[in-house]
């Protein structure tokens, strides 16, 4: 695979000390060896392939996954939890040129519909998942935004049919969000969980179904009679590929310059106690963010840990990877400076897939009829992933989704600067610092 990260960014250094690992077992799979025959053939086993292995088993399809590492490694057992609207970055004015004002509601509809099908499968499929959290609350982290809050929240109405919540900074410390934030909004769909907990539950329902998962295994080759690892082949009609942020060049060739990783790092406290939150003034539960482009993102967890994120992270080493950690515990600190003392005992990170139109690519891959892929959720996968996962099988099985916005199957363009296109970030984040900061 030729993929345009160092090696590092694809071993298992930067997800040690996932907090996820910790809560729940998922078994291992045996590596593929020898040939296998099924319908669809299904490549990466995150939410996108697992809810589309669910999505297609349920239907009566045979099905085999073929993951590189295990169920779940990549960015789907070690997101942030956040269930979320999202899953894209277009504007509304962008979207309107792109797609009209009828294809951006659509979308926007999309994004709804998306949290909703993760609710309907913890109900469907009886998962415990630490839910918790009512909607997501942005916070102003300067006035210019907190008095944007207003606007937005018409915005909201419109493409999602609710009405947010919007506080001032002095009404902040009654809800519990105390702290260095100068008002906040929470539109009301949405809720917090255990990511690893979601994927746990969605293997073992595809599991029970039929679905075959091969760990260790992976794709080195996908043509129109399915696809081959170092070990083995599968023969299907179909092949879906799944891979997000840990996608590569050439799996298939077409992927090349069509998807940009960029990295996300978390870290999680020790169980905080009651005078501690106290001592804050936080003890909300709601899933919260700031409104940085470069955002803060974290939440109070059901056994009271502090889950606290950043985007950002360029470039992939353990230099690098030290660097990212020792920036979030100091942000982490400065933000909630009651907290500054407590332990951090567990920091990781893991890709965030972008795309160049800013919206998801779910769709047929050009010249090979026979493949279908799904990718760039923006950071907020677990939806998305999972709404994509979906609409891939009911493509897989020919039917046609009853949701699928133009914006969504428009065919993905390529990054410039194909392999280096890397090379744009630096600039670009630096220019969001600088924003930030005015």
């Amino acid at each position: 695979m030729k993929r345009i990260f160092s090696q590092f960014a694809y071993s298992d250094d930067p997800r040690q000390g996932c907090w996820w690992d910790t809560t729940v077992e998922i078994g291992q799979n045996p590596r593929l060896q020898g040939d296998v025959t099924c319908d669809v053939v299904i490549v990466g086993a995150g939410f996108t392939g697992l809810s589309a292995a669910y999505h297609l088993a349920r239907s009566g399809a045979s099905v085999v996954v073929l993951e590189a590492n295990a169920v779940g490694w990549g960015a789907s057992g070690r997101n942030g939890g956040f269930c979320c609207l999202g899953g894209g970055k277009a504007s509304d004015a962008t979207l309107d040129k792109r797609v009209g004002r009828t294809g951006r509601l659509e979308w926007r509809l999309a994004e709804k519909a998306a949290v909703e099908l993760v609710d309907q499968l913890l109900t469907e499929l009886n998962l415990d998942v630490d839910r918790h959290s009512t909607g997501e609350t942005c916070l102003a982290h300067r006035p210019k935004d907190a008095r944007g809050f207003e606007r937005a929240a018409a915005t909201v109405e419109e493409n999602y049919g609710v009405s947010p919540e919007v506080l001032t900074d002095a009404q902040l410390g009654a809800a519990g969000m105390a702290g260095q934030f100068h008002g906040a909004m929470t539109v009301p769909i949405g809720f917090a969980l255990n990511p690893r907990k979601f994927v746990a539950g969605l293997y073992a329902a595809a599991t029970d179904l039929g679905v075959q998962f091969f760990d260790q295994s992976a794709v080195t080759d996908i043509n129109e009679a399915g696809v081959s690892t170092a070990s083995g082949r599968v023969f299907s009609d179909r092949v879906i590929v799944a891979t997000n942020g840990y996608s590569s060049e050439d799996i298939p060739h077409w992927m090349a310059g069509r998807y940009m990783p960029t990295q996300s790092t978390v870290i999680v406290t020790r169980p905080l106690m009651p005078d501690e939150l106290s001592a804050q003034g936080w003890t909300s539960t709601q899933m919260a963010y700031d409104s940085r482009h470069l955002l803060h993102y974290f939440r109070l967890m059901p056994d009271n840990r502090f889950l606290f994120g950043m985007r950002g992270g360029i470039f992939s080493s353990k230099t690098a990877e030290g660097r990212a950690q020792a920036r979030v515990i100091q942000d982490f600190r400065k933000m909630f400076p009651a907290w500054a003392g407590v332990e951090i005992p567990h920091a990781w990170s893991g890709m965030v897939c972008l795309a160049r139109d800013l919206v998801p690519f779910a769709g047929a891959v050009a010249g090979a009829p026979n493949v279908l892929a799904g990718f760039a959720y923006h950071g907020n996968g677990v939806a998305m992933g999972t709404f994509t996962g979906k609409t891939l099988a009911q493509l897989a099985l020919g039917q046609t989704p009853a949701l699928y916005p133009a914006a969504m199957c428009n065919p993905a363009r390529k990054f410039p600067f194909g392999s280096l296109r890397r090379s744009i970030m630096p600039p670009v984040y630096a220019a969001y610092h600088v924003d930030d900061m005015l």
